[in-house]
């Protein structure tokens, strides 16, 4: 069985093989409600069509190097994931990324020379195995109408990848970026704040100072609203913050330094 090319594979994929009536004919898709391959993750890549969703539950912030990616952060330590237990259970009602809903699908170009991408999906996953669990994936050698579907969502997925890329681009080419921090202070210790580092946000000072058609082809094109939903998201860093105390989890650098600490947002 061909598995596709895959030089550095995705953040929760183990493996890739392509979907194919030949190999997988009897395959099922399984649903579920947990997610584990999510409880030690805590920054998930976003794409910028869902910034606004995004924005009213995690902070969203960049990854840092030469290709920044959008992150939703779900807690502000590696390994730390407020929002999921440890069998991958979702603690509250919260926008679950499409990074996460596509698993253990996705789409990959098996021709580093070709255009083409076909749908895979990672086989050490049980949710796609033989058996009479699940949604049939073919019907003899017919796409499924559930295997369409897949195809669809991450046909979408991709294009809304393309729509992220372009927004990142914007941002690199004014300069907007720079390397984020943040302070949160405890009550109980208002003269000793945590601080967070290890990420990019966006300039506001540098936004301020944009020429107006900027702005204003910014605003037309719907760049404008996805900046700001960025800005205002990360307010919810505290947020993040203390439900991390909540759930006993004090946070604390490598050097064990429980004041200044990275968020290391990198996929």
């Amino acid at each position: 069985m061909a598995s596709a090319p895959q030089p550095q594979l995705p953040l929760f994929y183990n493996d890739l093989t392509p979907l194919n009536s030949r190999d997988h004919g009897k395959y099922r898709a399984k649903s579920t409600d947990k997610a584990p391959w999510v409880a030690k993750q805590h920054a998930i890549p976003l794409t910028s069509d869902e910034f606004v969703l995004a924005s009213r539950d995690f902070p969203i912030v960049f990854s840092q190097g030469d290709n920044p990616v959008p992150l939703a952060l779900m807690g502000l330590n590696e390994g730390l994931n407020t929002f999921f237990e440890d069998d991958g259970t979702v603690r509250e009602p919260v926008y679950i990324p499409a990074y996460i809903r596509r698993y253990p699908f996705l789409l990959a170009r098996l021709d580093a020379n070709s255009e083409n991408m076909s749908l895979c999906f990672d086989p050490s996953s049980d949710l796609v195995a033989e058996g009479d669990e699940g949604v049939a994936l073919f019907d003899g050698e017919t796409a499924t109408e559930h295997t369409q579907g897949l195809l669809q969502f991450n046909q979408s997925f991709e294009e809304a990848g393309l729509r992220t890329r372009n927004f990142i681009e914007e941002l690199k080419k004014t300069d907007l970026l720079m390397q984020g921090e943040v302070s949160i202070q405890r009550n109980e210790e208002p003269d000793r704040p945590y601080v967070y580092r290890g990420f990019m946000m966006v300039d506001q000072d540098k936004l301020r100072e944009l020429r107006g058609d900027q702005l204003r082809t910014w605003n037309q094109n719907g760049l404008l609203p996805l900046i700001y939903a960025h800005l205002f998201s990360l307010d919810r860093m505290r947020v993040i913050f203390a439900k991390q105390v909540e759930q006993g989890w004090e946070p604390k650098s490598a050097a064990g330094d429980a004041r200044t600490a990275d968020v290391e947002a990198s996929v």
